[in-house]
């Protein structure tokens, strides 16, 4: 099995997102209080803060008082959420998206992609820890299917106000010093 761990900047969702209510859209559900499940079905939309999660189904357990697991599923099953102190978005695909709002977490499986800012990462499923802004990728294992069971990443250079300048850039150069004539 193949695996990648990307560290991000200190930024992560929003802080208050989970302190926000959890409300769900749907066409049908049914609630089991005894076992605390609510199963959402039909064009399903949860939102929490800046959370947002979209699927055909999606299945809510309260885990303890003021924590929920949901799983969606769908073709695909995504999220977005605001990062915080930025404005920019993470967003994941996947067949089954799995939310613990305990822990900050989402499991992707199947066909896993997440996008952030101009990087994005997919696999066969990926983890992304919504307060630390780590994500791990698992390939499926795949190897006799060529690009499959792979994990791929594409990640964008650092912004020019961050790099090292060492070295000079050639427009900040004086101009009217004349080049050294070679021998």
């Amino acid at each position: 099995m193949l695996a990648l761990t990307l560290l991000s900047s200190t930024s992560h969702a929003e802080r208050t997102d989970r302190e926000q209510p959890m409300r769900l859209e749907a066409d049908q559900l049914s609630i089991d209080d005894a076992n605390k499940i609510s199963v959402f079905t039909g064009d399903v939309k949860l939102t929490q803060g800046t959370l947002v999660i979209h699927a055909n189904k999606i299945v809510v357990t309260q885990i303890e008082a003021n924590f929920k697991r949901g799983v969606a599923t769908g073709q695909p099953a995504s999220f977005r959420q605001k990062r915080d102190g930025l404005n920019e978005y993470a967003e994941g695909y996947a067949e089954r998206v799995e939310y613990d709002s305990k822990h900050a977490t989402m499991n992707l499986f199947g066909q896993a992609r997440i996008k952030r800012g101009g990087d994005e990462v997919s696999g066969d499923h990926i983890i992304y820890n919504s307060e630390t802004g780590v994500f791990q990728a698992i390939g499926n294992g795949a190897p006799n299917e060529p690009g499959r069971g792979r994990v791929h990443a594409v990640i964008q250079p650092e912004n020019k106000s961050t790099q090292n300048k060492s070295t000079p850039d050639k427009s900040t150069l004086d101009k009217s010093t004349p080049a050294k004539e070679s021998r």
